[in-house]
């Protein structure tokens, strides 16, 4: 059902918006959770390490389908608030068709390059075959990704963030028991074991990716128009891309530097990467989940904005704070005092060094959720409103910040250098944010 974010309270409308979106991202992390757990308990520690280092390569795609994510949202939220159907529905298969010839180039370009990228950063060789295996199969799974992502962000634009939930809520639980299905039963046909939970999790991506594309377009069917819909405008792809582009730029840099990061880690060996390979997918579920309530509070800016109701935005920003911490609290504390437990979960008889790298990850990056939380709230706002060099400056800071400290600490600190730089770069880029923020540059439109 759509949803108009401007009206009622703030605090309420956030709420109820937000939380499928929180669940959805929890469910769509089980995806490389699923691949991990099953990785490291039925294939080996070898597996779980081939898996996460191929995952920092995957993030720079998925930066791509945040990016489309993201730029069709915005518009097509201020569009939804302005009730300018037929420009909305132009919006949708403009991004549709971009994304199609964005989509071609991605996989000609990761299919072919992806053993020199594997190389660059520095993959041990005992990993390497299996880390290769792994994203080429992903990368064919791209299309699905790319699309999923896509129609979520017209879903969220349009204020219903219960639909895509229960997709991903199916093909996410479905995916744990294929990963397992392809990697035991079907150990015959994918004897390297990595090999089985790809493709099972490019089959549950791709059910995901149809069923939320054929509801869109039968959701778009609902909306009457008076005339007949363009179906691509340069125009409209200009709005988009000036959203898409920064996200995108955000993402990949982002992706990059944990890169390099990861190019650090790998010369500690295969127990390290494992250790932070399993302590990485519990503080990416953290991550990622905020990120996906910014996105909320960026949708529920634009539609705002287009209904020309800027005094909101101030109110949204405080719910989405308190909306956050109170999220953050229990997550903290689990991670914080059961890290062992669940760094346990992806390991099957775990070396000592693989236990310990983990569990020192999360003991010193889980404190410091309730700031990086914080500058997700107002990075929403900011793309909201369209404050994409503003945003930019920011993440940037916080990255540059965290892969020149990872550079340099671990010549004192060792792998636990490494991340000591996370809290550094997350207070340096919340001060940036928050302050950008502040100065409220969405007074440039009309109220």
């Amino acid at each position: 059902m759509n949803k108009d974010l401007t009206v009622g309270k703030p605090q309420n409308v956030l709420w109820r918006f937000c939380m499928p979106l929180f669940g959805s991202i929890i469910f769509q992390q089980l995806y490389n959770i699923a691949d991990s757990f099953v990785s490291g308990k039925f294939v080996g520690e070898s597996a779980l390490a081939a898996v996460g280092n191929s995952y920092e390569i995957t993030l720079l795609f998925i930066a791509f389908a945040f990016g489309c994510n993201i730029g069709c949202s915005v518009v097509v939220s201020r569009l939804f608030g302005a009730k300018k159907y037929d420009e909305l529905k132009t919006a949708v298969y403009t991004t549709f068709i971009s994304s199609a010839v964005l989509c071609a180039i991605l996989m000609s370009v990761g299919l072919i390059f992806s053993s020199e990228l594997l190389k660059m950063m520095n993959t041990p060789d005992n990993i390497f075959f299996d880390s290769e295996l792994y994203l080429k199969i992903y990368i064919w799974s791209f299309p699905f990704v790319l699309f999923y992502n896509v129609a979520t962000g017209i879903f969220s634009a349009l204020g219903d963030s219960k639909t895509p939930f229960v997709f991903l809520m199916i093909s996410s639980v479905s995916n744990i028991g294929m990963d397992i299905l392809f990697v035991t039963a079907f150990a015959t046909t994918f004897t390297r074991g990595v090999d089985g939970v790809a493709w099972a999790t490019l089959l549950c991506q791709g059910i995901s990716c149809v069923l939320a594309l054929f509801f869109v377009l039968r959701r778009l069917k609902k909306f009457r128009t008076e005339a007949k819909v363009r179906l691509f405008s340069f125009e409209i792809l200009k709005d988009i891309s000036a959203i898409a582009i920064p996200s995108i730029l955000q993402q990949s840099f982002i992706s990059v530097g944990n890169i390099i990061i990861q190019g650090v880690i790998n010369s500690f060996g295969s127990s390290v990467i494992a250790g932070y390979s399993a302590a990485v997918k519990l503080n990416n579920l953290v991550i990622t989940s905020f990120t996906t309530i910014g996105n909320g509070i960026s949708n529920y800016t634009a539609q705002n904005i287009g209904a020309e109701k800027l005094s909101r935005i101030h109110s949204g920003f405080k719910a989405g704070l308190r909306m956050v911490w109170i999220l953050c609290t229990p997550l903290a504390l689990a991670y914080f005092f059961g890290g062992r437990y669940l760094v346990y979960v992806f390991l099957d008889n775990p070396t000592g060094t693989a236990m310990e790298v983990g569990i020192t990850f999360l003991r010193i990056v889980v404190p410091f959720y309730f700031v990086i939380s914080a500058k997700l709230v107002a990075d929403g706002i900011l793309r909201g409103a369209g404050m994409m060099k503003q945003f930019m400056v920011a993440t940037f800071t916080d990255l540059v910040v965290r892969v020149v400290l990872a550079q340099i600490l671990p010549h004192s600190f060792g792998s636990t250098g490494i991340w000591l730089a996370w809290p550094f770069g997350w207070v340096i880029g919340m001060t940036i944010s928050t302050l950008f923020y502040r100065l409220r540059g969405w007074h440039q439109y009309k109220e």
